[in-house]
């Protein structure tokens, strides 16, 4: 072979990596493709428990599960959050890795209700965070982002709406939704994410 056929080979090898590196950067659902992920998580701001702000900033470079609650809830939260404590309890000390228990009824939900209800839980540190905000903007969240509801349902009028469900989002240091949605009710489901959880701390 040639020189020159062997400087065209690797010419176009090179505009070929290139062209990869430049399309996972400017386009996150391509790199999510390639990755097997799905969502990624879009600009946010909401107050926590402490009455503080919490922003996609503060989550950058972390491991997170995200989830929907409501403390007034009687069925699948108690259930969802005894399984979250676990996940806590396995992470408190893991500077990498936080929770985030956003409320799907802001109404009641308040600063202070969502400080007691953290009390009652136990929870101390900023490893488990909770979250109020503008119900659309959590709603929107929950669909688009991390997409533990069908994102169809935000058509419908706001003031109509109630979020009400079991599902759990893992998300990596990048901001992706890896792998699956996961059943906050079921005890296989959180071992699975707990695993799950370990493997991307090690990426």
């Amino acid at each position: 072979m040639s020189k020159k056929n062997i400087f065209y080979i690797v010419f176009f090898a090179g505009l070929v990596i290139v062209f990869y590196v430049t399309l996972t950067s400017v386009v996150p659902e391509f790199a999510n493709r390639k990755t097997k992920t799905l969502s990624y998580v879009r600009p946010f701001s909401f107050k926590t428990q402490d009455g503080g702000t919490l922003t996609e900033k503060d989550v950058a470079g972390k491991v997170y599960v995200a989830e929907f609650f409501f403390t007034t809830c009687k069925s699948i939260c108690p259930i969802m959050n005894n399984y979250m404590r676990k996940v806590y309890n396995e992470f408190k000390n893991e500077k990498n890795f936080m929770i985030l228990s956003h409320t799907s009824d802001p109404d009641t939900d308040s600063v202070p209700q969502l400080k007691k209800y953290a009390d009652s839980m136990g929870v101390s540190g900023s490893n488990w965070v909770f979250l109020t905000g503008r119900k659309d903007s959590l709603y929107n969240m929950a669909r688009v982002s991390y997409i533990v509801d069908d994102p169809n349902n935000n058509v419908v009028d706001i003031k109509d709406q109630f979020l009400h469900t079991q599902w759990w989002a893992l998300v990596d240091k990048d901001g992706n939704v890896r792998k699956k949605i996961y059943d906050g009710t079921k005890a296989a489901e959180v071992d699975e994410i707990i695993a799950d959880i370990r493997k991307l701390l090690k990426e």
